[in-house]
């Protein structure tokens, strides 16, 4: 079995990616890593929408920039691939839910050989009157809030690794 300390250390967020699309079993093992986080109570509260569709994606990154604009920002910084955590909020557990979801996939994608990056504001982007409208075409019933946005790619760049802050760890014998 791998050292799965050495690989958590070794991760780091990707922020700029190749525009190859990722194989189809590369993402089902991203998301199966995801299926397989803790939940409270064993809810199992999250739902992932893998998004490789292009017209989808560029849809999600306009909404997650937040308005029309002249500028074209890509807040997925050009991943060809979005793994959206949504969870249900009638379970009180859904927000750490999903957040461990998130972890568990952006490690097996590093583990992969891949990018993958958390971009916030899945959570407005589900809230407005299109992110609605995504979940309805697609079938999606329930009162899902958006988690993160992990996106995935092949990395385009080589993150910088930041040291560890002083006064992390407080032990108590």
């Amino acid at each position: 079995m791998s050292d799965i300390l050495e690989l958590i250390k070794s991760r780091r967020s990707v922020k700029k990616y190749k525009s190859d699309p990722v194989p189809k079993e590369l993402i089902e093992k991203i998301v199966e890593a995801g299926t397989y986080a803790p939940t409270g109570r064993n809810w199992q509260s999250p739902i992932i929408l893998a998004v490789t569709n292009k017209e989808i994606r560029d849809e999600l990154s306009r909404l997650n920039f937040g308005y029309d604009s002249d500028k074209r920002i890509d807040p997925f910084y050009g991943a060809p691939c979005v793994l959206v955590v949504l969870a249900d909020k009638s379970k009180h557990t859904y927000v750490y839910d999903g957040s461990l979801v998130m972890g568990n996939m952006l490690l097996e994608a590093h583990s992969l050989g891949l990018g993958a990056c958390w971009i916030h504001r899945a959570k407005e982007t589900f809230e407005s009157a299109a992110g609605k409208a995504i979940l309805k075409k697609l079938g999606i019933e329930g009162d899902y809030e958006g988690i993160g946005n992990c996106i995935v790619g092949y990395p385009d760049m080589t993150p910088v690794d930041k040291p560890r802050k002083e006064n992390w760890v407080y032990y108590i014998d």
